[in-house]
């Protein structure tokens, strides 16, 4: 039956296999039946009378299946050379095809490390937190073992409990209690002394068991404490530092402040963000007013836009602007591309894709690289009031506060208004007081109204 001519074709074919030794990293063997002939990946074989020449069939016998499979570095943007590595699975754990299994910290980013396929981790060939470079072997993984066989191999090599300690039934209740555990006394105990003085009718109260003293556990501290513990700094973290400080080291930072009333935003927002919502996916928000106003205003003011390079001066006729996300592992910036073109829509739609990109870790190089301009929101903390850094190598950047209501003073009424301060930092050696001013009053009037985008005021 086709059963049997199946083992008969196995067998065969692995005879052949252990006749010419093929190499166990490439056995792969295709019987085709067909014609009455066997066939072993090319070469005809002598006919088999046996099989029938009506149908063909395909049987693999690769050990792909059942090999082990490497895990290397993922190749590294070409401004990365090493990073940190962060193992999010260890040896015995079971993975998943495409499952993240470690991290690298770089300077910029994390590069996440997925499982080529599904197995179990065999050997970690690289220590939480080392150094690794573009196509090192970081692990091997077992594509057909499985957690619960590398548990109970390990259970299998740890000692076996000696025989007593195997827990014995309890011995049969009697009405006296005795001590089991000792030899049985031959002598009878002795006597109590019969005492002399009278007798009291109320027993004495038992003595009271001793205070307990309160120890500290390893997990908490005791109260008023004084204790302090070192964590090394992550590479993002200190790539953050770094040019922070070089900012500063290197531009002539100078910040104007002004006053922004969002009346009208805020009206606008209540009116259209249901209408908004439905139509585009999003919802309307007042970064894309910011973001389509800041864009007006480098237009208007191109130095602002600009960067010095060496002796030069380099004007961009395009506007990048790199919008500051806060993360669980830092400040990252990612860059909306030529945001002169855009709508408020597209502009609100990029936000929300890089945001959901920064929250889960998956920003790339390519998504902060660049950037003419910065705006950073330290409104959405609270913030009042603050004077924002440099992002270099830019020459300025925005700074958005908190919305509060607070009275000023309209046609000669006080009026109580949602108002927010803005910061512009500058670097000095390239913009002057006036385009700065008039740039951030560009920002101020375009915000208020923004019928002043549309009629190119």
């Amino acid at each position: 039956t086709r059963y049997k001519m199946y083992r008969v074709l196995w067998r065969s074919s692995r005879a052949l296999q252990r006749r010419f030794r093929f190499p166990s990293n490439a056995i792969r063997s295709h019987l085709y039946v067909s014609t009455g002939k066997l066939a072993l990946g090319g070469p005809v074989m002598p006919n088999l009378h046996s099989v029938a020449p009506v149908w063909s069939r395909v049987i693999s016998t690769s050990l792909h299946l059942r090999g082990m499979v490497e895990v290397k570095t993922p190749p590294f943007a070409e401004s990365i050379t090493e990073g940190d590595i962060k193992w999010e699975k260890g040896v015995g754990d079971a993975v998943q095809e495409d499952e993240l299994i470690a991290e690298i910290e770089t300077d910029k980013t994390s590069i996440p490390v997925n499982a080529p396929t599904s197995g179990v981790i065999k050997e970690v060939l690289v220590q939480d937190g080392d150094k690794v470079t573009a196509g090192v072997l970081l692990c091997k993984i077992d594509s057909e073992g499985s957690a619960t066989a590398l548990k109970g191999d390990t259970a299998d090599a740890a000692p076996s409990p000696p025989p007593s300690a195997v827990t014995s039934p309890p011995p049969p209740k009697h009405h006296q209690t005795t001590d089991t555990s000792g030899p049985i006394p031959t002598v009878a105990p002795a006597v109590p002394p019969i005492p002399t003085g009278p007798m009291s009718t109320a027993p004495k109260p038992p003595p009271a068991p001793p205070l307990a003293t309160p120890t500290a556990t390893p997990t908490r501290e005791a109260k008023g404490g004084r204790t302090e513990h070192r964590v090394k700094m992550s590479r993002m973290r200190l790539r953050i530092a770094e040019r922070l400080k070089e900012a500063q080291n290197v531009n002539a930072m100078l910040t104007t402040f002004n006053e922004i009333d969002m009346s009208n935003l805020i009206e606008m927002r209540k009116l259209h963000k249901e209408t908004f919502l439905k139509k585009h996916g999003v919802k309307l928000g007042f970064m894309s007013a910011f973001v389509k106003a800041s864009s007006f205003a480098l237009l208007d003011q191109p130095v602002v836009n600009a960067v010095i390079d060496g002796t030069d001066i380099v004007y961009r006729d395009y506007v990048d602007i790199s919008v500051a996300v806060a993360t669980p592992k830092g400040l990252v910036v990612p860059v909306l591309r030529n945001v002169q073109e855009m709508n408020f829509a597209v502009i609100e739609k990029e936000i929300h894709s890089l945001g959901v990109k920064a929250k889960d870790g998956l920003l790339s190089i390519e998504d902060m690289d660049g950037g003419t301009f910065t705006i950073s929101n330290g409104g959405v903390f609270g913030s009042l009031y603050g004077t924002p850094i440099i992002n270099p190598p830019q020459s300025a950047i925005l700074g958005m506060h908190a919305i509060q209501d607070r009275p000023v003073a309209r046609e000669g009424k006080v009026e109580i208004r949602p108002m927010m301060y803005v910061a512009l930092t500058y670097d000095h050696r390239l913009i002057d007081g006036r385009e700065a001013v008039t740039f951030l009053r560009k920002i101020k009037s375009a915000v208020e109204d923004p019928r002043v985008i549309l009629m190119d005021l």
